[in-house]
């Protein structure tokens, strides 16, 4: 059976290296081209010591005129900008492009408000938004997927089937979000050395995080009405994992299990989304190294209100598996295909 030849550009960040990871035991995928400008011109294991053994592919720079001609699928792992510029070149071959940075989640004026200037509009709409769960279908056509941010994965897939299915008000609508330390990347800077964050928890981007119109934009395209949420990320003293909690009004008196039944039948076929039982709530140290999305749901006694928790991995459900995922859908293979791992526990 013909292997799958991808490439990755940016492969010596987090996600780089967990794409890496994750492929490596994908049984119909090559990995057969590393881009980091860098780090070009050295071995993987001199930039990922953990890698080493894995391949004796050399980085290059970020010159799209190196992808090999067979490559079938590229995964562009860079900051937003530079990613759209290089798929802007390269969009004309026969490849399946997977984006991991933010180039083209967002609609043009909403990118402009939050980023800048788009260096490559044109292409924007033809990007499918990358969750899996709520876009197979598109996804399974599509030639450029936009995966989606780490927070928003982990504040969607609990909410969207209970807004889709009118259980919950728009408004009113407040995600607390906190996140392991690998979520800002591996550039150093000085708020994320040792010292500055163990021991210690705090809330950053208060009221301007650009995951917020992110969020906004996937639950106002699912309504087909303007919505607004009250977005906070915090970074925790961890390595990786992010747990949200997300508090609702509910338009209805639901309990509990009302709640959590409607998402079980939602997720009924997918692979990676667990619906913890009754009394049950997710624990980011239950999901480590996996593409796995645990929801656990708690109304209050009126059945009023109601508390949904989510925990991922940032660096796996909230990145690398998903793109992995994406690009299953995109290939018409199995969606969980390399994917299996079980989660590492403790």
């Amino acid at each position: 059976m013909k292997k799958i030849n991808v490439s990755i550009l940016g492969a010596s960040g987090y996600t780089g290296a967990e794409l890496i990871r994750l492929l490596k035991e994908h049984p119909r995928v090559n990995i057969s081209h590393l881009t980091a400008s860098r780090h070009a011109g050295c071995k993987l294991p001199e930039v990922f010591p953990h890698l080493g053994g894995i391949t004796d592919l050399e980085l290059s720079s970020s010159d799209p005129s190196l992808i090999p001609d067979d490559t079938d699928v590229i995964f562009a792992a860079l900051p937003h900008g530079a990613s759209a510029e290089l798929i802007g070149e390269i969009y004309e071959r026969d490849v399946k492009i997977v984006d991991l940075g933010a180039d083209f989640r967002l609609r043009e004026g909403t990118y402009r408000d939050w980023y800048g200037d788009h260096p490559c509009t044109h292409l924007l709409e033809d990007a499918i938004y990358g969750i899996p769960e709520l876009n197979a279908e598109q996804i399974s056509e599509a030639k450029l997927v936009a995966n989606p941010g780490c927070y928003p994965t982990s504040s969607i897939l609990p909410l969207a089937p209970l807004l889709k299915n009118g259980m919950v008000k728009t408004n009113g609508i407040i995600i607390d979000s906190k996140s392991g330390a690998s979520g800002a990347g591996r550039n150093p800077s000085l708020d994320l050395h040792f010292c500055e964050v163990s021991e210690g928890m705090k809330a950053y981007k208060i009221g301007g995080h650009r995951h917020t119109p992110e969020i906004e934009q996937v639950f106002s395209d699912l309504l087909d009405e303007n919505v607004e949420v009250v977005f906070t990320p915090h970074l925790i003293p961890i390595s990786r994992g992010i747990l949200s909690t997300i508090y609702v009004n509910l338009s209805g008196v639901y309990q509990t299990r009302e709640l959590l039944d409607a998402l079980g039948q939602f997720y009924k076929n997918s692979s990676f989304v667990r619906i913890l039982p009754e009394g049950t709530f997710p624990n980011t140290s239950c999901v480590k190294g996996s593409n796995f999305c645990d929801i656990g749901v708690k109304t209050n006694p009126e059945g009023k209100t109601a508390i949904l928790v989510c925990a991922i991995d940032n660096l796996v459900k909230g990145a690398s598996g998903q793109a992995i995922q994406n690009m299953n859908i995109m290939l018409d293979l199995p969606e969980n295909l390399g994917l299996e791992c079980v989660p590492l526990y403790p």
